[in-house]
């Protein structure tokens, strides 16, 4: 029987198990005669997401329509963007001078700016839809 040497400050059971279940499962592998290890391998996985885009023009650009812009909203563009810089994202508000919460004094607008993305505020700018 092999256990791993790993220790945790935050066990709660005597034993160096996170649960009596885990501690029950340990003694019936040992009862069994049963090798194992104990937290001791570390495997890696990703969680697949994907974003939907509002609209796509026939330019390329792609349009994200917004009444609230939240933080989920934020965090996902950052990560599309950093992933794929090559698409062409763009924001329409249906106010970009709105605060992207009540804590904060930066607006969505400023938010864009900061990040990179174009916006607009209500419909898509005639200039975007020419390019």
């Amino acid at each position: 029987m092999k256990k791993s040497s790993f220790n945790r400050k935050d066990f709660k059971v005597d034993g160096g198990y996170r649960s009596g279940l885990e501690e029950e499962i340990a003694k019936q592998l040992e009862a069994s005669r049963v090798e194992y290890e104990y937290e001791k391998e570390r495997i890696t996985y990703h969680r697949t997401c994907y974003y939907l885009p509002d609209f796509k023009l026939p330019n390329g650009i792609f349009i994200e329509a917004k009444g609230r812009f939240t933080k989920e909203d934020r965090g996902m563009l950052l990560k599309v963007k950093k992933q794929h810089p090559d698409l062409d994202i763009r924001l329409v508000f249906s106010r970009s001078k709105a605060r992207i919460s009540k804590e904060s004094s930066t607006t969505y607008g400023q938010w864009c700016e900061r990040w990179g993305f174009p916006y607009a505020d209500k419909q898509i700018p005639e200039e975007w839809l020419s390019e």
